[in-house]
Formats: structure tokens, sequence, C-alpha cells
């Protein structure tokens, strides 16, 4: 009989899969709250399977604890910066993520949405309104700005970038990205969208938007002289991972005024979302900034298909097969 651990409930498509094959026990842990390291170490033992969270930390320790026999840690996410890639490899444990179709609309509707949200000042209006301030319609009030015509920034094409492509496309925007990777001459040409450096990106876009993944070479990609390189009628939107982009850096470009506004599904140190604890409203009290608790991916579409592409991942590996989505190799 073969052990699987869920560190967290998930939707039930995988569930229901991995229990229908034969020889498995799957054991899901009941709370949905983040799992405490103690329980982890716990729970891992004797598991040939782990499916994690991306606020799961598997690292050298997990793997031993869980023992010799583990064999694929699943992670449901695209991204996998919670998984020591290393300690894996060196224990020939596959590691596998979820880059679902519908992930990747799911994050691109709410990239755009933050862009419309920010542009045409819709939470702030929401507000203004509940709060019983709107007195009669006024001809400069709460004025925002258009997507129109605009320029869109996408730094990293890949799936979720390129799917921001494809929707900026529908309102007609100029479409600059920068990639360690050009896209297909089809997206590229689709999309009206032109590979160029990150600098000058950050120079031309109206709205910048984040689409790679928390890696060494991309923590703080955005920082004080980045900021300073965007016009200051320009948003910024990070949908990925929140180190990605310096907070101190951002709250200070926008406390100047050097950008116009920020759309925050993800922050540095999540699941706070400011890291100074001297600080308890950093961005709260900000008109021109949104923020969604990492929510970026939460339709049900998306978060089933993830379930059901981990278990698989699972299923697969368990049974002596291939993974369908490994990260790397062995």
């Amino acid at each position: 009989m073969k052990k699987i651990f869920v560190t967290r409930p998930i939707p039930d498509s995988g569930i229901q899969y991995l229990k229908k094959q034969k020889d498995f026990e799957v054991i899901v842990r009941k709370k949905d709250t983040v799992i405490s390291r103690r329980e982890l170490l716990k729970s891992v033992k004797g598991m040939d399977a782990i499916l994690s969270i991306l606020t799961d930390k598997i690292d050298a320790e997990v793997l031993d604890a869980a023992g010799d026999q583990l064999k694929i840690v699943a992670n449901y996410a695209v991204g996998f910066n919670n998984l020591d890639v290393k300690a894996a490899k060196k224990r020939n444990i596959i590691l596998t993520n979820t880059p679902a179709p519908e992930l990747s609309d799911a994050v691109a509707d709410h990239a755009i949405g933050l862009m419309l949200a920010l542009a045409h000042r819709i939470v702030e209006a929401d507000q203004f309104t509940r709060h019983g301030k709107y007195k009669g319609w006024g001809p400069t009030l709460l004025m925002g700005t258009d997507l129109h015509k605009k320029t869109i920034g996408i730094i990293g094409m890949g799936r979720i970038g390129q799917a921001v492509a494809k929707r900026a496309a529908g309102f007609d925007i100029k479409v600059l990205y920068s990639s360690p990777r050009r896209a297909s001459k089809k997206i590229e040409q689709a999309c009206n969208a032109k590979k160029i450096s990150l600098d000058t990106l950050l120079k031309k876009s109206d709205f910048v938007t984040i689409h790679v993944p928390l890696l060494p070479s991309t923590k703080y990609l955005i920082k004080a002289k980045q900021l300073k390189m965007m016009k200051k009628t320009a948003f910024i939107i990070n949908t990925a991972r929140g180190p990605i982009i310096k907070e101190s850096a951002l709250l200070h470009a926008l406390r100047d005024g050097q950008i116009a506004g920020a759309g925050l599904d993800v922050f540095e140190c999540e699941p706070l979302t400011h890291c100074d604890p001297r600080d308890h409203t950093y961005f709260r009290k900000m008109n021109n900034v949104i923020m969604t608790p990492h929510t970026a991916s939460a339709s049900m579409e998306a978060r089933g298909s993830m379930s059901l592409i981990a278990a698989k991942n699972i299923a697969a590996v368990l049974k002596g097969k291939k993974p369908i989505n490994p990260i790397f190799i062995n």
C-alpha cells in the first residue's frame, strides 16, 4: 500500500482521483491552515508521496524525515521556491508542479483586473460610495486613466505572460516584454509584442506586470533603481512572488510619487503585507495600492485542475511511470 500525505485540504478532484487508484492510501490533513514545521516533520514519516502547498518548506530535513521510500513531492503550485531542488536530486526524489492552462488564464485575468481597477480607481470609488461620500456626479470626480492605447510591459513571457499579452491585445495595447527566451513569432504577431531589455521596458511602459518565478536571479529584480526608471504615471502589478520586488523600495516609490500605483497579490514577507513590524500601515492606507491575498489563481477551474495535475503526477510516479510535470529529471 502506497501512502500519500496531503498537507492541506485541496479541491476534491485530485483527492478522488488518488482514492480511485489501487493500493493507494490517501491521508489528507484536516486543518485548512498552514501546517507547522513540527507537524509536517511528524506527518511525512513513512510516506511514499507528499502533496505539498506553496507555503510548505520542503527541504532536506523534511525529505529525510519522510524516509528512503519517498518517491515524489508534488507541489500544488507553478512556482517551486519552497522546494529544495538540490536536496531532492541528491536523494533521487522527483519534484513536480502544476502549470495548468486554467491557472495561466486565471492569473492573467487577475493581472488585467488589477490594471483596470487601478486605472479606473474602482476600489477607491467603491469605498467612496460605501462611506456615503457620493453626493452627485462631478466632471473631475475620481478621474483615472484608460488601458486603451497604452503600453504594457510584461516581465516574463512564459505561459502566464503570454496569456496576459493575449488579453492586452483586446484593449489595443502595445505589448513590450522582457524574457530570457523569445516568444514564438505567432505570439508576437498575434499580440503585437516586442522583446526588449528590462530597462527599456520599465522606461516605456504604462503598466508593468511581473510573471517570472522566484529564483536567486529574480529576487529583488525590481528595486529602487528599477522603480526610478518607470514613468510617474505608471503602475506596477505583481501576481508572481513577493520578493521579486524589494518592498521597502516600492513603498518609498509610492510615497514619493515616483510611480502612480501598485496592484499586489503577493508580498515579500507573506502572509504579512509588510516586513517592518514597526509599521503596521504600510500599503494599507494608500489609495493607489490594491492588495489581494495571493488569490490570483483562485478560480474553481484553475484550482481544480491543479489538484488533478498534482494527483496524476503522484499516481504516475508511484506506478513506476514518468511524471507529467517534472521540475527536473534525475
